[in-house]
This record gives C-alpha cells, sequence and structure tokens, in this order.
C-alpha cells in the first residue's frame, strides 16, 4: 500500500524542527512586519498625504500639489474709519441761513476774494463760501478746486464735477497773495496783542 506524501508520518525530530522553523519564519515576519508598521508610523506625516478635492463625486479625485518658493502674506482688509458718500450740491440745504450773535443779530456776510469764481448750477457766494469752509476743515487731501473745465461743469455737473473739491473754480496763488495774507496776519495778531495788554492792565 503507498502512501501519498502528505500521509506520511515524520520522525517527532524532524517534525519539532519543522515546526521550530515554521515559527522562527513566523516570528522573523512578525518582526519585519512590526518594523515596516514603526517605520511607516516615522513617516506618517500630514504633508505626505496626497490631498483629496471634495466634490460632489462619490469617488476621490487626487489633485497634484504645485510647490514655490514665493512665501507672500496677504494682509486682511481692514475697515478703518472711512468717509460717507457726499451728495452733489449738498451745500444749497444750507443757504438763507445765518449765524447770529447772542443778542440774535446776524453777522456780516464775508467778502470773498475776487479770484474766486462759483461753480455750478445757481451757486451763489453764501454756497460758495460754506463749500470752501468745509472742505477747509474736513477734507484731509489738498483743496485745489474744480480742475475740469467750465463750459463742461456747467454743461453737465453731474458727471465732470468732483464731490471730494469745493465748488470753486481751481485758483493759481501768487506770491502776492501769499504776502498780502501775511500782512494781513500779522496784523490781526498785532491787534490781539494790545487788546490783551489792555485786558491785563
Amino acid at each position: 500500500m503507498c502512501r501519498s506524501v502528505d500521509d506520511q508520518v515524520l520522525p517527532k525530530e524532524a517534525n519539532g524542527s519543522a515546526m521550530h522553523k515554521d515559527r522562527k519564519e513566523t516570528s522573523n515576519g512578525n518582526n519585519s512586519v512590526d518594523g515596516e508598521v514603526q517605520s511607516r508610523g516615522v513617516r506618517n506625516d500630514a504633508s505626505l498625504v496626497p490631498p483629496i478635492r471634495q466634490t460632489a463625486s462619490i469617488f476621490k479625485q487626487p489633485v497634484t500639489v504645485y510647490k514655490t518658493q514665493e512665501g507672500k502674506v496677504k494682509a486682511d482688509f481692514k475697515h478703518g474709519a472711512q468717509e460717507k458718500p457726499k451728495q452733489l450740491f449738498w451745500e444749497k440745504r444750507l443757504e438763507g441761513l445765518r449765524a447770529c450773535d447772542l443778542d440774535g443779530f446776524e453777522f456780516d456776510a464775508m467778502e470773498l476774494p475776487r479770484a474766486l469764481r462759483a461753480v455750478g448750477p445757481h451757486v451763489g457766494e453764501e454756497t460758495l463760501l460754506q463749500s470752501v469752509a468745509t472742505a477747509l476743515h474736513v477734507s484731509t487731501q489738498p483743496v485745489t478746486g474744480q480742475t475740469g473745465s467750465r463750459s463742461a461743469l456747467e454743461k453737465n455737473p453731474g458727471v465732470f464735477l468732483n464731490p471730494d473739491q469745493p465748488l470753486v473754480q481751481a485758483v493759481a496763488v501768487a506770491d502776492e497773495d501769499i504776502k498780502r495774507q501775511e500782512e494781513r496776519v500779522a496784523t490781526a495778531r498785532k491787534k490781539l496783542q494790545d487788546a490783551l495788554k489792555r485786558f491785563v492792565a
């Protein structure tokens, strides 16, 4: 009667050595697997994981990452103190209003220099004065007046008018005007100094 290879009985020593060999190989295999897991655990970094595009598709679609050397930082837009938009010819709402003293008497109207010419439809001297005074006290940019041509401003002021500038034609200030103004300031200071001396005495 012939026996197959599977049915052959091995000696105890042979069986023991074979089992020992199998265990050794299994243990070696486990050690190698553990070493691979540990080595992989060290490399398990978020930067090494390819990003996945989050879409409505049920399949994950990989994307390619292009790294550049630029290190620009985008600053957030800060909403600071912003000027409110102004209505064109808002100064005309103040027409007919006059300042008065404690007794109720109105102050005399100021006389503007001849070089100051109003710009805009039906803009008088009072409106011009209010516009220039507001620009000098409130505006944070140089006051130059309307730089557009007078004919274009009169034809269509809503298009060619600059709302950030007063309703006055651009004026060229000469050296003589500056000297004349300096003399007026010096005279006013002299009068104020004399009045303070009389008040103290």
